[in-house]
């Protein structure tokens, strides 16, 4: 964590990168480490912002790398409830991207979302709106208590 934080800005973007990938990462630690130490909070939830997004989408790019013919092969789903499932997917699937900010699940559905080929822009708004959201809320909160002291 110390590493991160003696980077300043870019180890901010760096671990947010992490948290937001497959890597078991708290971004909000730097986040609070970098607010309390006089850094310019709205950079410091911007760059969150943007690397949690960024890997958050390498999850989305890693499950492109997945056949959905495998679904079929290892008998995980039969090729007919794949083909009635697939089109509420391309409708609907990133309405899931709001969820990329959970813990450990918005890994997975980021990868889900990539591996079911999920519309990339759509799939990039709606990871951004629920990744920023996430931050604003801690980081409001944050800011409320560090005032506090």
């Amino acid at each position: 964590m110390h590493f991160f934080i003696s980077l300043g800005y870019i180890g901010l973007l760096l671990g947010s990168f992490l948290a937001g990938s497959i890597v078991p990462f708290s971004s909000e630690i730097l986040l609070t480490a970098a607010i309390a130490s006089n850094a310019n909070p709205w950079i410091c939830l911007i760059i969150c912002c943007i690397g949690n997004i960024a890997g958050g989408m390498t999850c989305y790019w890693l499950g492109h790398l997945g056949k959905l013919d495998w679904l079929v092969k290892h008998k995980i789903i039969r090729e007919d409830q794949l083909t009635r499932f697939l089109p509420k997917i391309e409708r609907y699937g990133a309405l899931f991207a709001l969820l990329s900010w959970l813990p450990f699940a918005g890994e997975a559905i980021s990868v889900c979302l990539g591996f079911l080929r999920v519309k990339t822009l759509p799939v990039l708004l709606y990871m951004s709106i629920g990744k920023t959201l996430r931050y604003f809320v801690f980081f409001v909160s944050t800011l409320g208590i560090i005032r506090l002291f």
